[in-house]
């Protein structure tokens, strides 16, 4: 099989020793990513978790190593859904993930209600109304900007998709906070978990890791918080074990 294409190139996801095909004109994961797939509650043995906005599969392929339960991602991009699958089958994962290539507003029709342990999301981060402030790349501009979906439409699917007591799980921009708890709570996906990354100690905090469940009661964690880089620019050995595992 020829599993390149174009300018794509095959990358190591390093703690799982999987390959993973990329395209610096399409689409590359970005840490966030990966503390997502590390942050989400995922079951040990058996199951069944959804990843929404997969990109390039990589959630699902790092997820794959953490659990024996079923995966599914769910891409809009016909490029991007494409790379997954090739990776998949690459990495011989095809009989435990699988994708799906379409609009995640239409997942509920097609997948059902209630059907999911544990859905992950590294959705679009900008609400953008003028095009003129979107990115020019057209593949980049789906991915970083609110226009094929919001938060509010990721939330709202998830709410049907996941089963009752299961668990939703975010990465996103502290920005949209309050945004994001407000509306877990409105489609009752209870916040339970709370991380804010910092790209090292004394700076203001980038990214947050959020996680809801649904039907649950209201007892909100806040973890402690995750520094990316060291005062010596080094990662620290939190993110090291992350990225390539224990060493």
């Amino acid at each position: 099989m020829d599993w390149l294409k174009d300018d794509e190139r095959l990358d190591y996801l390093l703690a799982e020793n999987l390959r993973i095909i990329q395209s610096p004109t399409v689409f590359s994961f970005s840490l966030d990513a990966v503390l997502l797939a590390r942050f989400a509650y995922v079951p040990i043995q058996k199951g069944q978790v959804l990843d929404l906005c997969s990109g390039n599969g990589v959630i699902p392929l790092l997820l794959s190593g953490r659990t024996r339960a079923n995966v599914t991602g769910v891409e809009i991009q016909e490029r991007l859904y494409n790379m997954a699958v090739r990776s998949i089958l690459l990495n011989g994962l095809d009989d435990q993930i699988q994708m799906i290539h379409g609009d995640l507003k239409e997942m509920p029709s097609i997948l059902g209600h209630a059907v999911y342990d544990v859905i992950t999301c590294n959705p679009p981060y900008f609400q953008t109304l003028s095009k003129e402030v979107q990115n020019q790349n057209y593949y980049f501009a789906l991915a970083r900007h609110e226009i094929t979906c919001t938060l509010e439409d990721v939330i709202s699917v998830s709410a049907k998709l996941v089963k009752p007591g299961g668990k939703v799980a975010l990465v996103h921009r502290p920005a949209r906070l309050m945004d994001i708890l407000m509306l877990l709570r409105h489609y009752k996906l209870e916040p339970k978990r709370l991380r804010f990354v910092y790209p090292k100690e004394g700076k203001e905090a980038n990214m947050i890791l959020v996680e809801g469940m649904k039907d649950a009661n209201p007892d909100l964690k806040i973890l402690p918080p995750l520094y990316i880089y060291t005062n010596e620019n080094e990662y620290t050995e939190e993110v090291r074990e992350l990225l390539y595992g224990k060493q």
